[in-house]
């Protein structure tokens, strides 16, 4: 990470889905899958996926403030995941999949609350947004089969089943800010 990038963590689901959301846009320099918020040091995909150590499958994005700021990356994080299912995700169930932004300064809290208070005054989702808004203490990253998931694996039924129609939505809702490489 260079002096001109910052880092935001995200946890909406399935951490392949995330990556393959943020990864595509401009300002994006690199996206990591990972854990954060739970307890056990150092944990694993079978650690998080037992579901008892607190850690929520997140994703890690760095990115340059100059081209993308973190109030669009908020957007784009509320506008491809669901915010009202609690410890859920389609199929995906449990804390582990639990919709969560991972704050790592005060401004980024207060621009985190700020952005839900604002989705919540206006309805945005017709039902309670239940996304938390939690101190990052340490991000995990994932087992190096996790990176790039669904850039290693798109003929995969869970890649053409869930995250095809997550990328489809982010380029229906999002096209201005995505790279020029689909």
């Amino acid at each position: 990470m260079t002096n001109h990038e910052s880092t935001a963590v995200f946890g909406g689901g399935c951490f392949w889905c995330m990556e393959a959301v943020f990864v595509r846009l401009c300002g994006v320099t690199n996206v990591a899958s990972g854990y954060a918020g739970g307890n056990k040091m150092n944990p694993t995909y079978e650690d998080v996926s037992d579901g008892n150590t607190g850690h929520v499958e997140v994703v890690q994005v760095t990115y340059d403030p100059s081209i993308i700021d973190y109030k669009t990356l908020l957007a784009v994080f509320f506008g491809t995941h669901d915010p009202t299912t609690l410890n859920r995700q389609g199929n995906d169930t449990g804390e582990q999949y639990r919709s969560v932004i991972f704050y790592q300064n005060d401004d980024q809290k207060q621009e985190a609350e700020a952005f839900i208070a604002q989705l919540t005054t206006d309805h945005s989702f017709g039902k309670p947004i239940v996304t938390t808004v939690e101190p990052l203490n340490t991000f995990y990253e994932a087992e190096d089969y996790h990176q790039h998931y669904y850039a290693n694996n798109k003929g995969e039924a869970y890649c053409r089943a869930v995250i095809n129609p997550k990328l489809a939505k982010l380029r229906q809702k999002f096209a201005p800010l995505l790279k020029d490489t689909e």
